[in-house]
């Protein structure tokens, strides 16, 4: 890793810990963006995907090799190995097209892995493991029309979930993440964050990527019926292959 990756690295890491989110700018180039637009373009839906006002296609690593090098970008890999530890894995990678109309989401946070008290949260000695992150790879500029992700800077540490219609906590204000395609935004599984509408006439393209520790575990719908496509495994580098579960042995192997 470069120097510059380096001191991004370390920034990212710094915000996970403190506002359990960070904004990574410029890891995708135009080029790229294009090319995962149009492979998203041509996606069909399987298993549990669905289309309509949002198309959602699960899995997508495993269907072309083209999705491989999205696991570990540089300025993304770095920090979840830092924090997640040098064993990560991926626990999905998911393909969205939000269409003009579509609602987005209510606050909520993806997984808390434990209830903690406030107290314990607020000690200045204690530092919350994180378990889970995903990574958002926008494949379109975002502004206040087109669905923005909207977070709680810091709820992380509330220590658990939003009640209904709650856009605060410990005096933070929920606020739109606005950025520029090629741009990706690390999300703690605690934090409360929102989606928002498609007020515009276009269509937002997001990929994201899912990490968790080792011993989390992997979301490869169909589960029991599920299958690597040799094709990909083929054509992975050794991270990737770990990244995908090809673990050296450990205790519950």
């Amino acid at each position: 890793m470069d120097e510059e990756w380096k001191a991004v690295c370390e920034r990212t890491v710094a915000a996970l810990r403190d506002e359990g989110y960070a904004l990574v700018p410029g890891v995708l180039g135009p080029a790229q963006v294009r090319r995962l637009c149009a492979a998203i373009d041509g996606l069909q839906a399987l298993h549990w995907d669905y289309e309509g006002l949002v198309d959602h296609y699960k899995c997508v690593f495993n269907r072309d090799p083209l999705w491989l090098p999205m696991l570990d970008l540089p300025g993304v890999i770095e920090p979840m190995e830092a924090m997640l530890g040098g064993d990560c894995h991926v626990i999905g990678q998911t393909a969205w097209r939000c269409h003009p109309g579509f609602i987005g989401a209510d606050m909520h946070l993806d997984y808390l892995p434990m209830a903690l008290p406030a107290a314990c949260l607020a000690e200045p000695a204690f530092e919350l493991p994180m378990f889970i992150c995903t990574a958002q790879l926008y494949l379109s500029d975002i502004d206040e029309t087109l669905c923005p992700t909207w977070v709680i800077p810091g709820s992380h540490k509330a220590g658990r979930a939003p009640a209904a219609d709650e856009r605060e906590w410990n005096g933070q204000v929920a606020r739109p993440i606005l950025c520029r395609a090629g741009d990706v935004l690390l999300l703690r599984s605690e934090l409360w964050h929102a989606g928002s509408r498609n007020t515009s006439q276009r269509t937002r393209y997001l990929l994201q990527i899912h990490y968790g520790r080792r011993m989390v575990a992997q979301k490869f719908s169909p589960y029991l019926r599920w299958r690597f496509n040799p094709l990909v495994i083929d054509a992975c580098t050794p991270r990737q292959r770990r990244l995908l579960g090809d673990h050296e042995a450990a205790e519950y192997d």
